[in-house]
């Protein structure tokens, strides 16, 4: 009998689900959409289904020791989704409970973001560690406290937002209704706008002027500046600038031993990561200065949301 976790991972668009073993290998693995379903109840028990499925089909006797999810506006403390803007269900959500319904084994909930910190601490890069950031940079930026080795939620179990701390005052509005977040810069979403503003105040070449404006992504101008695009490496050197000097701001607060980035924007790899450092390292206090560690993920992937999802549940059988 093999030992095993199920992971699921909310997105505004899909949701993917799995079982993932003691070792991080993905047993089974499947996907549904969000908005076949009206209700929140109703997509539960889709998803429900869905999971029974991949646990009858398995060609191993399974023993499940929990189920974990990761989801926008997650609250670790109640099991609850709150208020998440890219999730059709308003106000707060008992998705825990609602699992429950369904599954007799120990149910964690949590913020995508926090989630895919413990699966980098299980499986990952940050394996071993007790004092590490995990950044996700995808549409937006997320992020994970982890210190003294355990995921810091705060009092509401929202903390570590680092996304929506304000790097540029009166900047760029934010879904949330501020303006300057981090997020509205350092990400996928974030490096589009940069992008589209340096073509509006620039008469510097660029292969994405041949790109309609609605037209242009993060893979597009990643694209571009590995073949050696000067706008779109400028993009990508004042992208890293916010993320470095945020990320020393962050350094100051918990003393960690990495900071960790994950997400489609980390996949540019030396592009994003080389520069940042240096950004960061220019605005560290000295007492910190070449002691912070800037790595890229270790289990990004297709299958790192589920890893992450079903490492809540594995971080949980272990505490106990």
């Amino acid at each position: 009998m093999i030992k095993a976790a199920i992971g699921i991972d909310i997105g505004g668009t899909n949701t993917a689900f799995g079982i993932v073993d003691g070792s991080g290998k993905v047993i089974s693995e499947d996907s549904i959409e969000r908005k076949d379903y009206g209700s929140a109840a109703d997509f539960v028990k889709k998803l429900s289904s869905g999971i029974n499925k991949l646990i009858s089909k398995s060609a191993e006797e399974l023993d499940i020791i929990g189920l974990g999810i990761g989801a926008p506006n997650g609250n670790y403390y109640k099991g609850t989704i709150e208020f998440a803007p890219n999730l059709p269900w308003k106000g707060e959500i008992k998705f825990a409970d609602m699992f429950r319904q369904y599954f007799d084994l120990p149910v964690i909930l949590t913020n995508d973001a926090k989630a895919a910190a413990i699966g980098e601490m299980i499986y990952g890069a940050a394996k071993g560690m007790r004092d590490f950031i995990l950044i996700t940079l995808g549409t937006g930026l997320g992020s994970g406290f982890v210190a003294n080795g355990e995921l810091i939620y705060g009092n509401d179990g929202f903390a570590g937002e680092l996304g929506h701390v304000i790097a540029v005052r009166g900047g760029r509005l934010c879904g949330c209704g501020r303006k300057g977040c981090l997020e509205q810069y350092a990400s996928a979403t974030g490096i589009v706008k940069t992008v589209i503003e340096m073509l509006a105040q620039s008469n510097e070449k660029s292969e994405l002027r041949d790109i309609a404006e609605d037209s242009i992504t993060s893979k597009k101008i990643f694209e571009a500046a590995k073949a050696g695009d000067k706008l779109a490496l400028d993009a990508f050197d004042y992208t890293a600038k916010i993320l470095g000097m945020s990320l020393a701001d962050a350094v100051a607060i918990t003393s960690p031993e990495a900071i960790i980035l994950f997400g489609g924007l980390a996949l540019s790899g030396d592009l994003i990561l080389k520069p940042t450092k240096m950004y960061m390292e220019e605005n560290l206090l000295d007492v910190y200065k070449n002691k912070v560690k800037l790595l890229l993920s270790s289990i990004a992937g297709s299958n790192a949301a589920i890893l992450g999802a079903s490492a809540l549940a594995w971080k949980s059988a272990i505490s106990k």
